[in-house]
């Protein structure tokens, strides 16, 4: 077998693998492995901009009320707080290294305001597509101090006698196997959205990472919540893509066939209500056969502010002047994943994962809009912060001598696997449904449990980790009798925090933090820090 080392192994080209390289780069020899091209990645597809507390009026505080009020108090307090606390720094960041922040005619940021949020603090760049200007920036710098191997699948991870993470096999589309040796592997594979047959992600994010992982003995956590979008442009049944809620932060309004407000009497933020609830709510009327749509008829210059979006539905035959984007709701983000620390450790000693693979516990139950790209820079930092801060061991490579079996019974195609999760494990679930899908995975339990003993073709272990998480994500969800967040069961009430509890949360921001945060509010007022 093909050997290759390094002193850092990222696999994944996304916001948060691209920030670790950029950052471990200069001081280390670093190899970025992706599935497909070094540009398909979630990040690249993000509409949405960044959420941060940079303006005048706002502070970290604030933003960490409404990160946990979104996420349902099922936040980690602590890495939360690190979160907001960090975001203005590496923004700050973002913009030394080359990020063309959208600025209004008096060359400030212009800010957006998004659900949840209880002010404008979602930065942009390039309008709607503020993913693709970030990882733009990132790969022109990378390109010229790390390796980038494109079009190789990372198949599983390779572990020491002592369970230490010691590197990656790999297969390229040719069919060549290699092994990837380093003192670190760094897991950016992203999240699980192609589990589903309506979803925001990149078709290359079907919970690879997370397989890995879970093959190699991580722990993962919180994979029932699952995020889904509540506006994805579909069409005739086919999904086109996203339109980013940064157009209901500008005026657009849902409503059904019928001219009806869909929103009125749901939720006090109407359209901008938390991620979950609007979601339902549409999932809800497209059950009772009622069209849905986005009007945008009083967002002015629609077309200069949202190119991306105005480029989707030009290409999916969506007529603009009638102000009316049909939309329905798709899977998008998850919010469990690979438990790690602050710093990006996983449960496997020399094994980090970062951005959406990661649990960090910043997005509890629901994550806010806008905070993934803000996690992905915040805690790539955190990575190799603590990557640098480690002396190197000396690496002894392990003889790969597995003897593989061929695989002697069909696997489900991906559109079945699709199909019991959107039906079973999907917006609204019940005890029932979660049965029905727990049964059906159960039937390739062996698969998910042993799979890395198989020969198996890319294709073939596409489906094998997609039913492993599947599996996970379907017994989480059963295991969970409560609704909360992006886990809603029809058989239990929404859990609400009792007052005693939010208490707690108001109180684990003492005096002394509020009132220096308060402080920093109105130096930035003054203009004495930036």
């Amino acid at each position: 077998m093909n050997c290759r080392q390094a002193d850092i192994i990222i696999i994944g080209s996304g916001l948060a693998g691209l920030m670790v390289a950029e950052m471990l780069s200069p001081h280390k020899n670093v190899i970025v492995i992706t599935k497909s091209s070094m540009k398909h990645s979630n990040s690249m597809m993000a509409q949405g901009g960044i959420a941060a507390a940079v303006d005048r009026d706002d502070n970290w505080s604030d933003h960490f009320f409404d990160t946990v009020v979104a996420g349902g108090f099922h936040n980690v307090e602590e890495v939360t707080k690190k979160l907001v606390k960090k975001g203005p720094i590496l923004i700050d960041k973002l913009i030394e290294l080359g990020v063309p922040f959208d600025k209004n005619e008096h060359g400030d940021f212009a800010l957006g305001q998004e659900g949840a949020h209880g002010r404008r603090r979602i930065l942009h760049s390039g309008g709607d597509a503020t993913g693709k200007a970030l990882v733009e920036c990132l790969l022109k710098r990378v390109l010229k101090k790390v390796s980038i191997i494109e079009y190789e699948m990372a198949i599983d991870l390779i572990l020491d006698d002592n369970g230490n993470c010691i590197g990656v096999n790999t297969r390229n589309t040719e069919g060549i196997s290699f092994c990837n040796y380093a003192n670190h592997t760094i897991l950016a594979t992203g999240g699980v959205g192609q589990l589903y047959p309506i979803t925001s992600n990149d078709e290359s994010v079907n919970g690879d990472g997370m397989a890995m992982a879970y093959r190699s003995g991580a722990e993962l956590t919180d994979l029932e919540f699952i995020q889904f979008h509540p506006t994805m442009l579909a069409k005739d049944g086919m999904a086109y893509g996203l339109v980013s809620e940064a157009v209901r932060g500008e005026g657009a309004k849902l409503i059904t066939g019928t001219g009806q407000r869909l929103m009125d009497d749901v939720h006090e933020l109407k359209e901008l209500a938390p991620r979950d609830i609007v979601a339902r709510e549409i999932h809800r009327a497209l059950e009772r056969n009622e069209q849905l749509f986005l009007d945008i008829t009083s967002i002015q210059d629609f077309e200069t502010h949202f190119p991306t979006i105005t480029s989707l539905c030009k290409s999916s035959s969506v007529d603009l002047v009638k102000g009316l984007i049909p939309i329905a709701p798709g899977a998008h983000f998850i919010m469990g994943g690979v438990c790690t620390d602050q710093y990006g450790q996983t449960t496997v000693p020399r094994l980090y994962a970062v951005g959406e693979v990661a649990h960090t516990g910043v997005h509890g139950a629901n994550r806010l809009a806008s905070n993934s790209l803000l996690e992905a820079i915040v805690f790539a930092n955190e990575v190799a912060q603590n990557i640098m801060s480690k002396l190197d061991r000396p690496l002894f490579k392990k003889a790969i001598k597995v003897q593989k079996h061929r695989l002697n019974f069909e696997l489900p195609t991906i559109e079945e696997i699709q199909h019991m999760m959107m039906t079973n494990v999907g917006i609204i679930r019940s005890q029932e449904s979660l049965e029905k899908a727990v049964d059906w995975f159960s039937r390739y339990k062996d698969i998910v449990d042993h799979n890395h003993l198989l020969e198996l073709k890319i294709e073939e272990k596409i489906i094998c980790n997609m039913l492993t998480i599947g599996y996970l994500i379907a017994t989480s969800a059963l295991l969970r009798t409560e609704s909360r967040g992006g886990h809603y069961r029809s058989d239990y009430p929404v859990t609400k925090p009792d007052q005693w509890y939010k208490k707690q949360i108001i109180r684990s921001l003492n005096r002394t933090e509020i009132k220096r945060a308060d402080q920093e509010c109105e130096q930035r007022k003054e203009g004495i820090v930036s």
